[in-house]
């Protein structure tokens, strides 16, 4: 028999009874229904499409081949003396055969366009810790960041929920297809001035995030100019650079920092992550590189709470430095992903529903506002909630990443197979055929 245990009387801190962690957003709801009603193509095939997750499964084949292929790099080809030294080392700084061959992963999978130092590199557990890291680092509490709008759910709770910091949204809207302009960022920082509120630095993520396009290099400049009018920090957030369909496609900030010789580059701060590029979620492999000292040196002594296992170092430090293996996998991921968003973009105007022309990510941002009954947000959420819970698909709404026009979704299509791409279209169609 269980042990019964009276209603607590304990108090909480005020961060853990916070509600800034956002589980109340129909973005995290997607995921509960989700979680309780899991499609599988043969022990539950009516079930939910998880078509919420932003996640690259597209390429897992070729790591599991290179696994296949190269003992050395597991536990079980590793030589006693390396097995001594990855158990016991926990160096803030990581491994530098890790970093140099991060570094190099960094620069390969941006065209060789711009150039990294290792030494610049702070290793974290993903790219959610090195946000929150550089927003404890970058602002006090109370303080604000700058966020171009529609943003990824998720940076309400890594940026806020621990940190005490607030988010001021850069509005952006589709007459221009969602690019932030310097009309904006004036006005989403006339905002926080007139709450009293202190700006203390922008972030952005490119490909921009649930858009799928990547950011062009006017924009960048015009960005970087208005942080360094505002004496503020700029944070880029590159971790879905290796998803552009094209080398090509993609400018790094770090581009426009070497081409202006690196002046005002001290309030510049990338965060990377393999989770999309490398399609490792699971490994919790991220880094910041900044351009700044006190930031490197700070965010390495804040490391010590985001560590992560040498052993997981000591293999990537192998693949990422296998030439070969990366040239494939860049090229044979970029034309997959491609492929996978034809296929869904293709599928979805079969049914007259249009997605903003994209170039990169994990994802298309799909425009339902014609099958609203009015133009708002419980009508985008009442929508939602039948393809939710009747069509069986969990994407999120517009509402949810703060755009201001109703009828805007995000539609993840990289994390599962074409089988399963095409059975979630066929529900859609059908969906549409009833309803409209």
């Amino acid at each position: 028999m269980g042990i019964e245990i009276e209603h607590p009387t304990v108090v909480l801190s005020k961060v853990a009874v916070s509600k800034t962690h956002g589980e109340e957003s129909p973005y995290f709801a997607g995921w509960k229904a989700y979680d309780k009603d899991p499609y599988d193509e043969f022990c539950n095939p009516s079930g939910i499409i998880q078509m919420g997750l932003a996640e690259n499964q597209v390429s897992i084949d070729l790591l599991e081949e290179y696994l296949e292929k190269h003992a050395e790099a597991t536990d079980n080809g590793i030589r006693t003396s390396e097995f001594r030294e990855n158990a016991l080392f926990q160096d803030y700084h990581g491994l530098q055969s890790f970093r140099n061959a991060l570094a190099g992963f960094m620069e390969q999978i941006r065209g060789g366009r711009a150039k990294f130092n290792p030494d610049r590199i702070v290793i974290t557990a993903g790219a959610t810790a090195a946000n929150e890291l550089l927003t404890f680092i970058l602002a006090d509490p109370g303080d604000a960041l700058l966020i171009p709008t529609p943003y990824y759910p998720g940076f309400d709770r890594d940026l806020r929920w621990r940190t005490g910091v607030n988010i001021v949204p850069v509005h952006c809207d589709s007459s221009n297809d969602f690019d932030i302009t310097p009309e904006a960022l004036e006005a989403a920082y006339r905002e926080a001035e007139s709450k009293n509120i202190k700006v203390r630095g922008m972030l952005i993520t490119n490909p921009s995030n649930p858009l799928g396009i990547t950011i062009k290099r006017s924009t960048l400049e015009d960005i970087l100019d208005f942080v360094t009018r505002k004496n503020i920090h700029l944070v880029s957030d590159e971790i879905f650079s290796g998803s552009a369909f094209s080398s090509e496609d993609f400018v790094s900030v770090a581009e426009i920092v070497e081409a202006q010789n690196y002046e005002d580059s001290e309030r510049v701060h990338i965060v990377y992550s393999l989770s999309k590029d490398l399609g490792l979620p699971g490994f919790r492999v991220g880094a910041i590189y900044s351009y700044n000292d006190k930031v490197v040196t700070t965010a390495r002594r804040m490391s010590s709470f985001t560590l992560i296992s040498s052993q997981t170092q000591h293999l990537l430090a192998l693949m990422l430095s296998d030439k070969s293996f990366t040239e494939n996998y860049i090229k044979t991921n970029r034309r997959r992903l491609k492929k996978r968003y034809q296929m869904i973009v293709d599928g979805l105007k079969k049914v007259g529903i249009k997605c903003l022309k994209g170039n990169a990510g994990l994802f298309c941002w799909v425009n339902m506002s014609s099958f609203l009954e009015e133009p708002t947000k419980e009508q985008e959420l009442a929508l939602w909630k039948l393809i939710v819970h009747e069509v069986k698909l969990n994407i999120s709404p517009g509402s949810s990443c703060h755009c201001s026009e109703p009828g805007w979704f995000r539609v993840c299509f990289a994390n599962m197979s074409e089988e399963t791409l095409e059975v979630a279209l066929r529900r859609m169609h059908a969906f549409m055929k009833r309803r409209y």
